[in-house]
């Protein structure tokens, strides 16, 4: 049955999808602003965390679960947001938007070794078109279009991360929202110290005393009006809309995110980069419309 508020859901899904196409700028921003080695990413995990955390105290003390009990879901989907984060500060916008949503890959790959299952024609079908849409952008030179740099190679390891994370969601199904909220943001910040600490030479020192003091406030800003809404929102809204409809609205963050890369950041946006984009939005809604739709008891949602 529909939800009762299905078009407000939808209309929500797509600008919040719409919205992550821009993070891109806040994440640069803090990098600007002295937030390098990718503590800007850090901290936008523990600063959320310190506002739940007086939360998750109480639904303990209450007897209520906290997100703890998730360290799977909250390791695979915070830590795949995590390196799609970082891998901003590395490699081309449009690049890492590409690479990260390659669901329809992810897919394929967890019903064929995880799930036993054999996907259709349907998939097959869209996972040509969006390994051709990543050939059309990266394949420029005639080379195979192989990830060329750290940031590239997290933006791909995002996107799988966070396909398995909200399959493993799907089938746990944990009650409420802020369970897998507090997950996201706990086990994402221990994953967000460990990737700096891997890839320091490449993210740079640790920012001085100042640059914290001075971004706290956007710190604090960016979690309560974007980061813990949307992330909320996006956890809550596949059970209630079908991970089918689900995929379709998020693929706005690649619309929005190639295009604000091409007007804010100057980089390339032509034939390539507006086909190959083009092609991935039509992997996932040939899913969608001739796919045979997930099983009850397996049901995937995408990331």
């Amino acid at each position: 049955m529909r939800h009762p508020r299905h078009v407000a859901i939808c209309a929500s899904v797509a600008l919040a999808s719409g919205c992550w196409g821009l993070y891109w700028l806040p994440q640069r921003a803090l990098e600007s602003a002295g937030l390098t080695g990718g503590w800007g990413t850090i901290a936008q995990y523990v600063v959320p965390l310190a506002l739940l955390a007086p939360i998750a105290l109480w639904r303990w003390h209450s007897g209520k679960n906290t997100g703890i009990e998730f360290p799977l879901i909250g390791l695979l989907m915070g830590g795949g947001i995590v390196c799609y984060a970082t891998s901003f500060l590395l490699t081309e916008v449009v690049r890492a938007l590409l690479l990260f949503y390659l669901t329809p890959l992810w897919a394929t790959l967890l019903e064929l070794f995880a799930l036993r299952r054999r996907p259709g024609w349907s998939r097959a079908a869209s996972l040509v078109l969006a390994l051709a849409g990543v050939w059309v952008v990266f394949g420029a030179s005639g080379e195979l279009p192989w990830p060329r740099n750290a940031g590239d190679w997290l933006a791909l390891l995002g996107g799988a991360m966070v396909a398995a994370g909200a399959a493993r969601a799907q089938s746990v199904q944990p009650e409420g929202v802020f369970g897998l909220l507090f997950a996201f943001f706990f086990y994402g910040a221990l994953v967000a110290l460990a990737t700096a600490a891997m890839l320091a030479q490449q993210l740079g020192p640790i920012p001085v005393m100042t640059a914290w003091a001075e971004t706290l406030p956007w710190l604090l800003l960016l979690s309560l009006a974007f980061l813990m809404p949307t992330n909320g929102l996006l956890i809550w809204s596949p059970a209630k809309l079908g991970a089918g409809l689900f995929g379709i609205l998020i693929l706005a963050e690649i619309i929005f995110g190639t295009i604000s890369a091409a007007i804010w950041a100057g980089e390339p946006f032509g034939w390539r980069e507006a086909t190959g984009g083009g092609l991935i939005v039509l992997a996932g809604l040939a899913e969608v419309v001739f796919g045979r739709g997930p099983d009850p008891a397996t049901d995937e949602t995408p990331a």
